[in-house]
């Protein structure tokens, strides 16, 4: 079975997903534009069965463009003998961000990559969400997959710019970061197992955040 083997590397940054209410046109924040300090993220929680204690990390990058979240023990699988529940795996993460003092932060992208081995007939969805504490606004991102196939999978969540979320501004919110795996047996064989991970078998990045910047409002 293909089980999570990836070591994080990158890294820096916060999703944009929450894209509930268009914000006014700006100009586009430029991913080469970071605070020059240094941030600092950290995990305040991670709750999920696709996330056991012990077995998720996360890395910021060298010059604050992104972030990593790395897994080691993310699978969903179906059919054969797997374990009636395991067709679906999750993983809540609650970070908290540290930024310099007068910028704020916005998820401009979310590259997620992982390992697939799916029957004929059988399917699989990754699924994600993004919102900052406090928010009523969450939007989840979709990408579905279908067999056979047995090869790493990519996918990448976008956002407008005029759409991006920020962090608000002189407030410490946690940024939460949900996450989910599902495999379907469909017309596929019963006695045959399908399965995905959010990871990939030659041990790369797993999921990267890109972060976009802008400085704060002076009062």
């Amino acid at each position: 079975m293909a089980r999570g083997l990836l070591r994080f590397l990158l890294s820096g940054g916060a999703l944009a997903a929450l894209l509930t209410t268009a914000l006014p046109a700006q100009a586009a924040p430029a991913f080469d534009n970071p605070p020059p300090d240094k941030i600092v993220i950290k995990v305040a929680t991670v709750n999920g069965s696709g996330c056991p204690q012990g077995t998720t990390a996360v890395a910021v990058s060298e010059d604050n463009t992104a972030f990593t979240v790395t897994y080691s023990d993310y699978l969903a699988q179906v059919g054969g003998n797997s374990d009636p529940t395991a067709f679906r795996k999750n993983c809540q993460l609650s970070l908290v961000v540290h930024v310099p003092q007068g910028f704020t932060y916005a998820i401009a992208s979310a590259d997620y990559r992982g390992f697939a081995s799916l029957q004929p007939g059988a399917s699989a969805l990754q699924r994600a969400s993004y919102y900052f504490q406090g928010s009523p606004n969450t939007q989840f991102r979709n990408h579905s997959f279908s067999g056979p196939l047995v090869d790493n999978w990519q996918a990448t969540d976008e956002t407008d710019w005029a759409q991006l979320v920020y962090a608000p501004c002189g407030v410490q919110r946690n940024f939460n970061i949900n996450t989910e795996l599902r495999v379907n047996l469909g017309s596929s064989s019963s006695s045959k197992v399908s399965f995905m991970t959010m990871d990939s078998t030659d041990g790369d990045i797993s999921t990267i955040y890109h972060l976009a910047w802008k400085e704060c409002p002076r009062k």
